[in-house]
């Protein structure tokens, strides 16, 4: 024990809320807190949320953050004036696309980039599609290109040349040429941001990066300012979209690595916790304000993808943990289309005004009033201190006006009706993630958390044939707990373009090698501890005429000088994922190397989950706090009302039940009963017949 506690603390700022989790590690104890996010200002927030647990700054070791900074200003479209300068004839890069269409169907779309058409500037070079210097960069012609976007108030500089990939040199020399001209440090290189092969996606990212630079970077300085003011001299870590975090200057470089930070922490929790408690296959269900966000982990191990797109034409090449988003927040509102079928969002009524049942002047019904109205919402106690109390009448009135009355049926059936929707939606996502993708549901456990995942959790394993449901402790501040998990991480990419049999195979190794020291220095940097410190290699591969690839993990790993990989090695580790993918190989056709991908992992010291257990003494009896009528399958049922964190270790419930905690509340349906294991998590599962 110490006087002076040295506190990790997770923060995820949400639409609606601020999520805290506060691990002393002094002391050996856990906190969370819960407080309304503060959309114009998300420092406010931040730091009224550490302030509700620790009241001396200097008493805290790191901060890892969690931020929706990047993601909002992608999907509100307010990023930074920005300009681009390219190669001459492929100003159009960012609005041909992949000639896609926001909708499939009809005659025309219409799509605006979000760098417009006059700030994106054409300069003389030419660079190969095998790296030769066709024509070199003027250095000068770039200056004049950088000036006239300035005095047309761009505040930061997209650099994008055809064939980077293959060699960066025009646009390295028109970087430094940017550089000397431009008044602040916002000036981007698609050879740096992401030197791979496919012009529009390099473009993309490129291009959003230095869209959200400015303001990524104001938000970050702003912040760190407030926490040095406040006495705070410990590290700030930024959560990334691949689940790993990164350092502040870092950040503010790469910002367009955070466009999934908080949902990516939420997998991370997600995966460790459901892995200790002996359910390595898991799929993580993150419902908050405004969408419900879900994840396959298998094996313990979250599912990557190579790319995502925020919206429509903002592609975003980087890895990100795959995670599919739909709106069925409990914010989400529920309505009636010309067709008279119910729908459930995507709109919002997001944390301002919120639900009716705020009674901040929304009149429209959502997926929370509908869980006020059919009592499984305690009117009386709301999670995140914002209101004293939720306005049933509100509620009710909403889902009459616009539910009820249009579908011709009572208010508890329309409410009833609401929850099904959304459910059945959820459900969707779900599938899509598993069994659409091979993966048998009764494998696998739902992991509902956010502010109203556990809510639903019951009919989720129902409605998708999931085997269990496993809740943790504090669900409403499960992407927080995440934050504090994490582990640092820093990936590359580079194009190789080549096929197995002409591969220059000391080449790879040397490179490889080079990539993998570069990336482990920029973990020593950070000045972070670690447990320890990996290097991961991965090769995008395919048949010679293919065009879509496979992610080809190497059994290589670096020893501080080589790698040892082989081609025998790579072509064993190709002929045995692809064999895996598509059941059998293609005999005979050369085998096609595209990129190199490497991760190197710095593996942050974890916390004992059991930290997290209710304390020993207790019975299930001393929790029950009350009964309430909730409205279940179009009757009433008396549901018993539990003090959720005062359950002790190996607890059964019986549904119907309902049990409250500052963050969530979790409803057990009359044929599921519930049990708490050793580290405080839910299981939820069928009755025994």
């Amino acid at each position: 024990m110490t006087d002076r506690p040295a506190y990790v603390i997770g923060v995820d700022v949400g639409g609606t809320f601020t999520d805290v989790f506060f691990l002393d590690q002094a002391n050996d104890v856990c906190n969370v807190a819960k407080v309304p996010s503060t959309p114009a200002n998300q420092a406010e927030g931040f730091l009224a949320g550490i302030q509700a647990g620790v009241d001396d700054f200097a008493e805290i070791a790191t901060i890892v953050h969690g931020t929706t900074v990047a993601t909002n200003a992608l999907l509100e479209r307010k990023g930074a004036r920005t300009g681009v300068i390219t190669t001459r004839g492929f100003r159009d890069v960012l609005e041909m696309r992949r000639r896609d269409r926001p909708h499939t169907w009809g005659l025309w779309g219409t799509f605006e980039p979000v760098v417009p058409r006059d700030l994106r500037v054409e300069v003389g070079e030419r660079v190969l599609a095998d790296g030769t210097v066709h024509q070199a960069v003027d250095a000068d012609e770039v200056q004049a290109a950088a000036r006239r976007l300035l005095e047309a108030g761009a505040e930061s500089l997209c650099i994008f040349f055809i064939n980077s990939y293959a060699n960066p040199a025009n646009e390295q020399a028109a970087l430094a040429a940017a550089r000397a001209v431009w008044p602040n440090d916002h000036v981007n290189a698609a050879s740096d941001i992401l030197p791979e092969i496919r012009e529009f996606e390099r473009a993309s990212t490129t291009a959003l990066n230095a869209y959200l630079q400015p303001g990524v970077a104001r938000y970050l300085d702003r912040l760190r300012d407030r926490l040095t003011s406040d006495g705070f001299g410990g590290q700030v870590l930024i959560v990334q979209s691949n689940g790993g975090v990164m350092s502040v200057d870092t950040a503010r470089s790469l910002p367009v690595r955070t466009a999934l930070s908080g949902p990516a922490a939420g997998v991370i929790a997600g995966a460790e916790i459901a892995t200790a408690a002996g359910y390595p296959n898991v799929i993580t269900c993150d419902m908050g304000g405004t969408s419900f966000d879900v994840s396959l982990v298998a094996e313990g191990h979250a599912s990557l993808s190579a790319q995502t797109s925020i919206d429509f034409g903002m592609v975003v090449r980087t890895p990100m943990i795959e995670i599919t988003t739909i709106g069925a927040g409990g914010g989400s509102i529920a309505w009636v289309d010309t067709g008279g079928l119910l729908q459930i969002g995507p709109e919002s009524a997001g944390s301002d005004p919120g639900p009716a049942c705020y009674g901040l002047g929304n009149t429209r019904p959502t997926v929370t009033d509908a869980n006020v109205v059919l009592g499984r919402i305690n009117a009386d106690r709301p999670i995140g201190g914002k209101l004293d109390r939720l306005d049933v009448d509100a509620a009710r009135q909403a889902i009459q006006t616009h539910v009820a009355a249009p579908l011709g049926l009572d208010v508890m059936a329309a409410a009833e009706a609401v929850i099904r929707v959304a459910n059945a939606s959820m459900a969707g996502a779900i599938r899509l993630v598993s069994i659409e993708r091979g993966h048998d549901p009764r494998r696998f456990v739902a992991m509902p958390f956010g502010g109203g995942g556990s809510l639903h959790a019951g009919a989720l394993i129902k409605e998708v044939g999931l085997a269990k449901a496993l809740v943790p402790r504090f669900p409403g501040v499960t992407s927080a707990l995440g934050c504090v998990i994490a582990d640092m991480r820093h990936d590359s990419v580079q194009t190789l373009n080549t096929t197995l049999d002409d591969i220059d195979i000391a080449a790879l190794d040397q490179r490889m090698s080079e990539t993998a020291g570069s990336l482990l220095a920029r973990l020593d940097e950070s000045g972070v501890p670690f447990d320890d410190r990996t290097c991961r290699f991965e090769l995008d591969m395919l048949y010679l005429g293919q065009t879509h690839t496979v992610a080809v993990p190497l059994p290589v790993s670096f020893d501080g000088e080589r790698t040892g990989v082989t081609a025998e090695t790579i072509r064993e580790a190709f002929e045995a994922t692809y064999k895996d993918a598509y059941g059998r190989l293609l005999d005979g056709l050369p085998i096609r190397i595209l990129n190199l991908r490497t991760a190197a992992i710095g593996t942050r010291p974890k916390f004992d989950l059991t930290l997290l257990a209710p304390e020993a003494g207790k019975s299930a009896d001393a929790a029950r706090t009350g009964e309430r009528r909730v409205w279940v399958d179009g009757g009433w049922h008396d549901a018993t009302i539990y003090a959720r964190l005062d359950l002790p270790a190996g607890a059964g419930i019986p549904g119907p039940a309902i049990l409250e905690q500052p963050d969530t509340t979790i409803f057990i349906e009359p044929d599921l009963r519930g049990e708490v294991d050793r580290f405080g998590n839910l299981i939820i599962e069928r009755k025994e017949p």
